[in-house]
């Protein structure tokens, strides 16, 4: 199906802005630019009974978090949230309006990990970092009011990724248990062969030349070495037995999409529990912007009763 009216009417306000592509600035600029677009076309911050921001210690100093705590008495679940930004870009308000979705409809803790950034820190210090806030979440379980025994993970594109990749260390590591991860819109290979490449590749939310852009500042000068690693590129990873529950949620008009319908079918090939949809008429992280696009509110509801139903088993 073509886009969707309201992805049309977003595209066009992002257009109007002017922005030059994060391919074409510096990854300052990058970073910039998007807040410049989020704080021009805001999307709707649902209220939650407590919003804290603090740091905790992580791989290499200090690592800031974000706890949505919802307006109930506790324990709660946990869910762990990594944001989006091709590595490069993001921080703790990028995916605050789903974040506060998430905490109001899983009524659990959500711990938000402001992971450092390339190129200033490359590959692997975000996953690193995502892995600490894990750590330290479940360290500190009884003082956030969170059932360590009930924990999910999430994130968009490259927070999808650091999901993937979380879950996979978990594994590896042994522990602690994740019982479900959620990737919307995830990259997940070091690859652009796929089809949706060529098909997707210019889509004004997403392009083949900025992913290239994003990987080259994440993977620094060691990049086809490091992208062949299973945390860079969770798909590669020697098995995928033993990961949690996964919804895997994608937009059609997304340059992202085959990775993901391939991540998808690998994990139920292992033996994972998997639910894939894609949500046509879509473009590149729309689950972020709720109260822009309709379907960003069903996509994210859809993910957390998913979480639900792992946290019931």
């Amino acid at each position: 199906m073509p886009l969707h009216p309201q992805v049309i009417a977003f595209r066009d306000k992002r257009v109007a802005l002017n922005l030059a592509p994060n391919s074409e600035v510096t990854p300052a600029q990058a970073r910039e630019n998007s807040r410049i677009w989020r704080a021009a076309i805001p999307a709707e911050l649902e209220p939650v009974g407590e919003i804290t921001d603090r740091t905790i210690s992580g791989p290499a100093g200090d690592l800031p978090i974000r706890i949505y705590r919802p307006d109930s008495a506790g324990p709660h679940p946990l869910l762990m949230l990594f944001h989006g930004g091709g590595w490069l870009i993001g921080d703790l308000d990028h995916e605050d309006p789903s974040s506060r979705r998430m905490c109001n409809q899983l009524n659990a803790v959500i711990v938000s990990v402001d992971y450092r950034l390339a190129p200033e820190t490359r590959f692997p210090g975000a996953p690193n970092d995502c892995y600490a806030g894990l750590l330290w979440a479940v360290e500190y379980a009884k003082e956030l009011g969170v059932d360590a025994s009930n924990i999910a993970l999430a994130g968009t594109s490259a927070g999808g990724n650091l999901t993937a990749a979380v879950a996979q260390m978990a594994r590896d590591k042994s522990g602690p248990t994740i019982k479900h991860q959620v990737l919307f819109c995830p990259v997940i290979d070091y690859n652009f062969d796929r089809s949706s490449y060529e098909t997707h590749g210019d889509s004004f939310a997403l392009t083949q030349d900025s992913m290239r852009f994003f990987w080259k500042q994440y993977l620094g000068p060691d990049g086809e070495a490091n992208g062949d690693t299973p945390y860079a590129s969770p798909i590669r990873a020697e098995s995928l037995e033993g990961l949690p529950d996964a919804t895997i949620i994608t937009a059609e008009f997304d340059p992202l999409v085959d990775e993901a319908v391939d991540y998808a079918n690998a994990l139920k090939a292992a033996g994972v529990d998997v639910r894939y949809t894609q949500y046509d008429g879509m473009a590149h992280a729309f689950n972020e912007l709720i109260g822009i696009f309709d379907a960003a509110r069903l996509a994210v509801d859809e993910a957390c009763d998913r979480v639900l139903a792992s946290f019931e088993k």
